[in-house]
């Protein structure tokens, strides 16, 4: 399907954050006019209670209540926009409640889809991949409740790609009981991670493709830059492209899941509100890597919300 030229907007609702991206397309290209980002933890407790809570639909509520403002500044007479689509993940996908945060966002004017997390894989591919002509790469995308691991040509249909209930947040709540976590706890994260995600690299093995490059989206990924640099002013151009080597992440990941939530809070570069889940996210990674075969990965702001602009122009 021919994508529309135009400008489009995207509502990415996670299970730790909730990103509006406003971008302008033409032949294919994606030009970022506007981007907003707050962690608002839909998840917190569905892990659990199998519930989105009424404290966390409101938050998001009110931050898409706020994003309202900034879409109505981007639709202008000379570049109006042609359409927008809203997509909630795997806190939305897990809670029974579903219905109900979908009825909440109606009444801003939203018209939210719970998307299947194939579905989620595939979107990230095609804005991740978009940046990697020609290359095979294993794109990782680790959010709150799942991570998606989507393998594939840049430019190509994905070989193979999937969704695991295994996220910063639901690694937390389910195994780190204490601050910092113990050595037991790491170890039974790590062992899990592991032990879900093998067969998936052991079917990739089978197939015969070979990974050249890690290309990891998403706030976890992106905040070891921004920690490894110490930006105190997050700065998406540094970000994007940028390689973390293995080491260099692993050596990160010690150093926070040695230290208490307050300790991370006031680290450079890390949003305090993503202290409570940044060492679940660095386990998480560290494992993928360790699995993929891999010496490091490539930062990427591409992400899901590029793939949602694209579909957006796509279905206009």
């Amino acid at each position: 399907m021919t994508s529309r030229n135009g400008r489009f907007a995207a509502l990415d609702i996670g299970t730790v954050t909730c990103r509006l991206l406003v971008a302008d397309v033409e032949a294919g290209s994606v030009r970022e006019v506007a981007k907003e980002y707050a962690i608002t933890d839909l998840g917190v407790g569905v892990d659990a209670s199998g519930r989105l809570s009424e404290e966390a639909m409101n938050r998001v509520a009110s931050t898409v209540a706020r994003y309202k403002a900034v879409l109505a500044a981007c639709d202008r007479p000379e570049h109006p926009v042609k359409g927008m689509i809203a997509m909630a993940t795997s806190a939305a996908r897990d809670a029974a409640n579903a219905d109900e945060f979908a009825e909440r966002l109606a009444d801003e004017g939203v018209t939210l889809s719970v998307i299947p997390g194939e579905r989620e894989a595939t979107l990230t591919f095609s804005g991740a991949s978009s940046d990697f002509p020609d290359e095979n790469l294993l794109v990782v995308d680790i959010g709150g409740g799942s991570t998606e691991l989507v393998a594939g040509r840049a430019g190509m249909a994905p070989v193979a790609s999937h969704s695991f209930n295994i996220g910063c947040r639901r690694l937390t709540e389910r195994f780190f009981r204490e601050d910092p976590p113990t050595s037991e706890q790491l170890r039974a994260a790590r062992t899990w991670v592991r032990e879900e995600m093998s067969p998936y690299f052991d079917d990739l093995a089978a197939r015969g493709f070979a990974i050249e490059r890690v290309v990891a989206v998403a706030g976890t990924a992106t905040s070891v830059v921004s920690m490894r640099d110490e930006m105190a002013v997050y700065d998406s151009a540094r970000v994007h492209k940028a390689r973390v080597a293995l080491e260099e992440l692993v050596a990160l990941e010690e150093r926070l899941n040695a230290q208490p939530i307050e300790e991370r809070r006031v680290i450079v570069g890390l949003d305090p509100k993503r202290a409570g889940v940044i060492g679940a996210g660095l386990v998480i990674l560290e494992e993928v890597l360790h699995l993929a075969g891999a010496d490091g990965y490539t930062a990427s702001e591409s992400d899901i919300l590029k793939g949602m602009i694209l579909e957006a122009a796509r279905t206009a």
